[in-house]
């Protein structure tokens, strides 16, 4: 009993291994996914990047004000450094689309969300997560840059 066990145990641990590898080595690919049934989800993203280490990151110069939902004031990051972090590879543009009116993939539409948010809802979004978002995708200065691109897709 204990051998079965004990390899039922390990198959299972060599499985998971095996699908983070593979996830991420290959990223994923949700073209033509559906999120039918799953109703309204909070923003979600997926990233295989790593948050920020450390605050040595200091802004050089002064930090843009973005975009801007129609709910709040501008944002404190860089939209276009934004913009670099949403679709690098395996990050934001692998749930989220950002044209207006497009299907959802994973994670809402967020040029169609974005009239409706501001900057503070976003960054807790990023740092707690939620739905199929994992918390903390992002921190610092790279939280509010994603922050303030996001803010700036209301002004499509």
């Amino acid at each position: 009993m204990i051998k079965v066990l004990t390899a039922a145990v390990l198959g299972t641990i060599i499985g998971v291994v095996v699908m983070v590898v593979v996830i991420a080595i290959y990223g994923t690919d949700t073209s033509g996914a559906s999120s039918q049934g799953l109703g309204s989800l909070p923003i979600s993203t997926y990233s295989t990047s790593t948050p920020a280490s450390t605050p040595s990151s200091t802004p050089t110069s002064t930090p843009s004000t973005g975009g801007g939902g129609s709910t709040g004031g501008g944002a404190t990051g860089d939209p276009v450094k934004g913009k670099e972090l949403f679709n690098g590879a395996g990050t934001c543009s692998g749930c989220h689309v950002v044209e207006p009116g497009a299907a959802a993939t994973v994670g809402p539409n967020l040029a169609d969300l974005a009239p409706s948010l501001d900057e503070a809802t976003i960054l807790t979004q990023i740092e707690n997560g939620g739905g199929a978002m994992p918390a903390g995708l992002l921190s610092g200065q790279d939280a509010k840059d994603a922050a303030a691109y996001i803010l700036s897709l209301a002004n499509q």
